[in-house]
This record gives C-alpha cells, structure tokens and sequence, in this order.
C-alpha cells in the first residue's frame, strides 16, 4: 500500500448507549479512532420518490490495518468525511492479509 495516497482524515465514530443525569438512556455517536485514508470509488444515483430528487453518494475508504478496527461492524460504526456522516454499508478485507482494510459507505440522508 502507498503511504502517500493516504492523504484525507477521516474519523471513525461509535454507536454507543450514555445515560442522562436521570437516568434516560439514548445512542449517541461518539468519536472512536481517527486514521489517513484513501477516498475513492465517487458514484452517485438520483431517485425520484414523491416528487422529491434524492441524490445518494456513495465513497470506498482505504485504510491501513490496525487493531482498533479489526473487528468493526457495519452497524456499530460510521465515518465522519469532511464533516458529513457516512454509515458503512460493506467492509472489505482486502484478501485478509492485514495489510488495509476498504470501507465501502453511503452518505446519511438528515
């Protein structure tokens, strides 16, 4: 892997259940690692649902390997790129010789 294609940084966050100061319990996304990444793979589609054009982007993240994401999962993290959310919808392993790992992900509609 080309350390220099590692140009962009991007933050991993984690879904994570916090209790209120009465005691209320609710998920909150909480900033969990934060690495270099490649950003590639832009495809966008437009849909047209109830009169409204929704466009959907799509990015793949390269990363390099580490121990914090080794074990990640698709519904327990989302990547914070340019101050937008994305939610990862496919990790990629790269072969499993842990060397990178490719985060495919689709930006959250708000």
């Amino acid at each position: 892997m080309e350390v220099s294609l590692l140009n962009v940084r991007i933050t991993f966050q984690k879904n994570e259940v916090v209790s209120d100061a009465i005691g209320n319990h609710r998920n909150q996304w909480t900033d969990y690692y934060s690495c270099y990444a490649t950003v590639s793979g832009e495809s966008g589609s437009e849909k047209n649902v109830a009169a409204n054009t929704l466009y959907d982007s799509d990015l793949a993240f390269t990363v390099r390997y580490c121990k914090a994401l080794k074990d990640a999962d698709t519904t327990k993290l989302r990547v914070i790129f340019q101050g937008e959310p994305y939610d990862i919808t496919f990790i990629d392993h790269m072969n499993f010789k842990n060397k990178c790992l490719k985060f495919r992900c689709r930006k959250v509609r708000r």
